[in-house]
């Protein structure tokens, strides 16, 4: 675990230059902000089947349950999904609607033309889309209160979670075609050589080992270490840590494991850093229907972003597809196809509490590829007037920061590991 130092593979940033920068400067203000109410309701469908078996199985423990919000304590302004502060925002917002009017399909075609356009307008919102969002007019979506329902151990574990991560690896993860090794039961991925993998990649099959070691970090964390009829005691179990990232214990996997959660928090703060324009237009609100603390709020958005695009040592996302325009064109497709794919298997995760932060976590990595792949739009943003080539929704901002937020506590979290095994010895 001690020898996670130095530089990263394919960057040009160190581990302790992150360390610092995310535990004393971004860390605490992110805090801040999650705990807002716009950060804090995420709308959700937990209720979907799962696309790809047969298997209806949920976790029975009382800990893998969620709570969903009665609508009463979800504030007005994020149930009515308005923004109307400003004029500029009031006539952004007519717009949109008459957008929507002309946009609508036209009710003399035929039933087949208009299921057909239906498609076609589908298509073309999910083009530049990594995620299988939820619908969340549909009657099963619900309100959660992320801060009620934290990320942590649930006491799902065994063939059920293998098969998700085994399907998230073995189907849909890049890696050498003549490689195919099952996880071995509670060790997480297999070892594989990405040695003569493409940058690209080897970016993809980082991300969800980071993603996976960042979700391991959380369940190690705020581990249940009391269950009485009295009280529940949570927190860090060191022993449940060492299983998993300990350089002996893994084989050496362990740290390799830890540096993919630093590639991955490297590239959700670049798509922080690149997303700065959208966000400081003043037509953007982050609308609750409390006015005062909703521009404060806003403030320490734009702080944070300001504060992410300061960082000395960002990824450098122009090596992605850089090659022959036709290969990288396909590649991005694959790429892209790839990480829908493993937002779908979301929906068949048997832990609620876990398919809700699998859900978040991956709709906010998603959305963070959206932005890093859409550079050109963002550019060309007006400073006034509706955003036509780049938008993103309420459910988007809220998962890109709420995923963020996961993988900066598991960099704080690593500290604390630090700490305790050194005051072991």
């Amino acid at each position: 675990f001690f020898r996670v130092t130095g530089h990263l593979d394919d960057c040009t940033c160190d581990v302790e230059t992150i360390d610092a920068f995310n535990n004393y400067k971004l860390f605490p203000r992110l805090n801040e902000l999650l705990e807002s109410d716009y950060f804090r309701y995420y709308k959700v469908n937990l209720k979907k089947p799962c696309p790809f078996w047969n298997d209806n199985s949920h976790c029975g423990i009382r800990d893998c349950a969620v709570k969903p919000c009665p609508s009463a304590e979800v504030p007005d302004g994020i149930r009515s999904g308005s923004y109307k502060y400003s004029e500029e925002a009031n006539n952004l917002d007519e717009e949109c609607e008459e957008a929507k009017r002309l946009g609508a399909v036209d009710g003399s075609l035929s039933k087949e033309t208009q299921q057909a356009v239906l498609r076609w307008t589908w298509h073309d919102d999910s083009s530049d889309s990594f995620c299988e969002a939820d619908d969340i007019s549909s009657p099963d979506a619900e309100y959660v209160d992320l801060l009620l329902n934290p990320e942590r151990y649930t006491g799902y574990k065994g063939p059920d979670a293998w098969k998700i991560w085994n399907s998230i690896y073995e189907e849909n993860c890049f890696k050498p075609q003549n490689v195919k090794r099952p996880l071995a039961s509670g060790r997480g991925e297999s070892s594989i050589s990405l040695s003569g993998v493409c940058v690209e990649k080897r970016a993809f099959y980082k991300l969800i080992s980071g993603l996976h070691a960042s979700i391991n970090i959380h369940l190690s964390a705020r581990y249940l270490l009391q269950d009485t009829w009295s009280e529940k005691k949570w927190g860090p179990n060191i022993t449940e840590f060492q299983q998993r990232f300990d350089e002996v214990l893994t084989r050496g996997e362990g740290p390799r494991r830890l540096k993919n959660l630093y590639f991955l928090y490297l590239i959700e703060l670049r798509a922080l850093s690149k997303v700065l324009p959208f966000f400081e237009r003043p037509a953007f609100q982050l609308y609750t229907g409390n006015k005062s603390h909703d521009a404060e709020m806003k403030n320490l958005l734009l702080e944070i972003l300001h504060l992410a695009k300061s960082f000395p040592l960002h990824f450098d996302e122009n090596s992605f597809f850089a090659g022959n325009k036709k290969e990288a064109a396909k590649l991005k497709e694959e790429f892209r196809i790839h990480f829908k794919n493993i937002s779908k298997i979301m929906d068949c995760v048997g832990c609620f509490k876990c398919r809700l932060w699998g859900k978040l976590q991956t709709q906010g990595l998603g959305t963070a590829l959206k932005i890093l792949f859409s550079e050109s739009l963002i550019e060309k943003l007006p400073e006034s007037g509706p955003s036509y080539g780049f938008q993103l929704t309420r459910q988007e901002i809220v998962a890109l920061f709420n995923a963020f937020g996961r993988i900066s506590t598991s960099v704080r979290e690593l500290e604390n590991f630090r700490n305790i095994l050194q005051n072991m010895r």
